[in-house]
């Protein structure tokens, strides 16, 4: 994609009032009509325009500049940007080598079993192919459905990891929450426990009797003594 000049009237207001070229140098610089320069010039037209320096913003060098200002018929040239930006994606199925198209069927096998909330239309943007032959894997009506084996279109090469976490993502957002049979839930009903009674009994605390403890005490006093007689 070529590259294309930043606010091409604001840029054009910052030469007229910073530089000494000529008009047609900035009108052909800007892709303007030079009668639009002079306008500018004269305080006629963009009036209220803040001048967009393209020194600042990497457009154009102060070399280029100088060049332009000692030969009018010099054509100011866009500097090569620093960073390069990648053009963004086409919408539409994704295209898929030809050494890898045999592959597909077994991606799409392995999709259907293993992500079952993805939509066909996401399968399609995933391995790029029809809604068609991903009906007839699912329903096992494909002409080679005994011979497919599912396997990872990641592995294979047909999509990248985060694409397929993208759109898996994606389908758990549209999905609607699981009911309480699916989830599996144990809790019972507020009109079954509202039944339940439930007794809070505390044990009494048994009163110590003093007389009984030091009774036991003596007791165990009189066996020791007697035990000690008998080894004399």
């Amino acid at each position: 994609m070529a590259q294309q000049l930043l606010m091409p009237k604001a840029t054009a207001v910052w030469l007229v009032d910073n530089t000494a070229l000529s008009f047609d140098q900035i009108a052909q610089f800007c892709k303007l009509h030079p009668l639009e320069v002079k306008a500018i010039a004269d305080g006629e037209s963009a009036q209220g325009i803040k001048g967009l320096d393209p020194i600042a913003t990497g457009q154009l060098s102060r070399d280029e500049i100088a060049r332009g200002e000692a030969n009018s018929n010099h054509k100011l040239k866009l500097s090569e940007p620093k960073v390069r930006v990648p053009d963004s994606k086409r919408k539409g199925p994704r295209y898929t080598p030809v050494s890898k198209r045999q592959d597909r069927p077994n991606a799409i096998l392995w999709l259907v079993r293993n992500h079952p909330e993805l939509k066909d239309a996401q399968i399609s943007r995933l391995v790029g192919t029809t809604k068609t032959t991903i009906e007839q894997i699912r329903e096992r009506t494909h002409w080679n459905s005994a011979n497919l084996t599912p396997m990872d279109p990641v592995t294979l090469g047909l999509c990248s990891q985060i694409d397929l976490d993208l759109e898996v993502e994606r389908a758990a957002k549209g999905r609607p929450l699981p009911t309480a049979a699916e989830a599996g839930a144990t809790l019972e009903a507020a009109q079954e426990t509202e039944k339940l009674g439930y007794n809070f009994e505390r044990e009494e605390e048994k009163e110590i009797d003093a007389d009984a403890v030091f009774a036991k005490l003596k007791s165990l006093k009189s066996d020791r003594k007697d035990d000690e007689d008998e080894d004399y």
